[in-house]
């Protein structure tokens, strides 16, 4: 795809969303089922994903953790941006790798320390890439993969979360 196919496939949608802004609202889901053990199924829509404990808080690391699964989001949401906004800029990407790491203090988890807090101290994101743009292309790359990563905008701005239990 180049950048004048990808114009051509959002020119419509932006459009739209320019008219009916109401029709951009849309309700992403996922959903989990309780499992054996201490696990949660995740349908992904590719494949069924079983998340339990990680090791470090009394897992035998055979379920897929969901620190893990958060930087994976976090890795597929900015590689699908990352390669758009190339397309967008007209940066030829010859290949490339996205990598997250997290940082966990597992004693906030595990309520070892009231101090520490729960969650991630601080998570790295890099972009491995062979291309040819210079360094400013690659500047404005990174600064607009970053402000349309749906995942790294959510993570970073703390948006809020509505909990709630529903019996049946």
């Amino acid at each position: 795809m180049n950048s004048e196919e990808l114009r051509a496939i959002q020119a419509p949608l932006k459009d739209k969303y320019k008219i009916e802004p109401d029709s951009a609202v849309v309700t992403l889901k996922a959903e989990g089922k309780i499992g054996e053990g201490i696990s949660c199924k995740v349908e992904t829509g590719r494949a069924l994903v079983e998340a339990g404990l990680h090791p470090a808080t009394g897992g035998d690391g055979s379920l897929a953790c969901s620190g893990d699964l958060l930087l994976e989001a976090l890795v597929s949401c900015a590689g699908v941006t990352l390669r758009s906004v190339a397309t967008a800029i007209g940066i030829e990407l010859r290949s490339g790798t996205v990598k997250a790491e997290g940082d966990l203090d597992f004693k906030g988890t595990l309520a070892v320390s009231k101090e520490v807090p729960v969650g991630f101290r601080n998570i790295r994101l890099m972009f491995e890439l062979d291309c040819d743009a210079d360094e400013e292309k690659k500047k404005t790359l990174l600064k607009l993969t970053e402000r349309y990563c749906v995942v790294l905008q959510t993570i970073t701005s703390a948006t809020p979360v509505d909990s709630e239990i529903i019996t049946s």
